[in-house]
């Protein structure tokens, strides 16, 4: 079974996510810990993909325009709370083996070292639609 588990990210400048306010060591600490994650995923023959995304700021909301052109805004909207700061998607035999691997990756050091207890999203990747008999 493949799981995407998506972490959320509180959007502003408020709590422990803004990280215009982390020191040095502490961006240092927490990118540390998601390569060795990513490096642990790896090894335990879980890990299909795994990114960071870039900042909200530099989002783009993008719709079929006239005549199938891109049509390109800005986004995501501004009362979003949250964002998708990043992903992995593994392969496993059970849905409590991904939530055991998303309380993990929830688990990343913040400011001060302290785990950031991020929520983790999980959802299945299904393999294609149901077949009909």
């Amino acid at each position: 079974m493949k799981f995407m588990l998506m972490m959320n990210a509180p959007q502003g400048s408020s709590g422990d996510w803004d990280l215009t306010k982390w020191t040095h060591d502490e961006l240092k600490a927490h990118i540390g810990f998601m390569q060795q994650f990513n490096r642990a995923l790896k090894e335990e023959g879980v890990l299909v993909g795994a990114e960071g995304l870039a900042p909200p700021k530099d989002a783009r909301i993008v719709r079929a325009g006239a005549g199938g052109a891109p049509e390109v805004t800005d986004g995501p909207f501004a009362e979003t709370k949250e964002f998708l700061a990043g992903y992995w998607i593994v392969h496993v035999d059970t849905p409590e083996q991904a939530y055991a691997i998303a309380a993990r990756a929830s688990a990343a050091p913040g400011r001060g070292g302290k785990p950031l207890n991020m929520p983790i999203e999980v959802r299945e990747v299904p393999s294609g639609p149901p077949v009909e008999p």
